[in-house]
């Protein structure tokens, strides 16, 4: 499990993660439309989405000639369970994880 918690809060750790995953939130996408926005290249976009694929908090399938991107949102569970042992944080709300990264968005 702790391996697992490393890879989630790793990808959490990227603003450009971050915003992909805000994106997410609204509905799936095709790759191609995940990296319109961002400045760089598709390749670079690729990886990020690689790291966001293997911490579990999006998946991706072909459909056709195109990747599609979709949001994982049991994803945060094991780290939400994992911060509530502090007692200080409480369950992950996913609606005020989205208004997190549009606050994150407006930067």
């Amino acid at each position: 499990m702790q391996n697992k918690l490393d890879t989630i809060f790793a990808a959490l750790s990227d603003a450009t993660r971050r915003e992909i995953l805000s994106m997410l939130l609204e509905d799936d996408m095709a790759v191609t439309d995940v990296a319109e926005p961002f400045e760089m290249s598709l390749a670079a976009i690729s990886k990020h989405l690689v790291i966001l694929t293997k911490s579990g908090l999006i998946s991706q399938e072909k459909r056709g000639r195109v990747k599609w991107c979709k949001l994982e949102p049991d994803a945060l569970k094991d780290a939400s369970i994992w911060m509530q042992g502090f007692g200080q944080f409480e369950a992950v709300n996913l609606d005020a994880f989205e208004a997190f990264l549009e606050q994150e968005l407006e930067k």
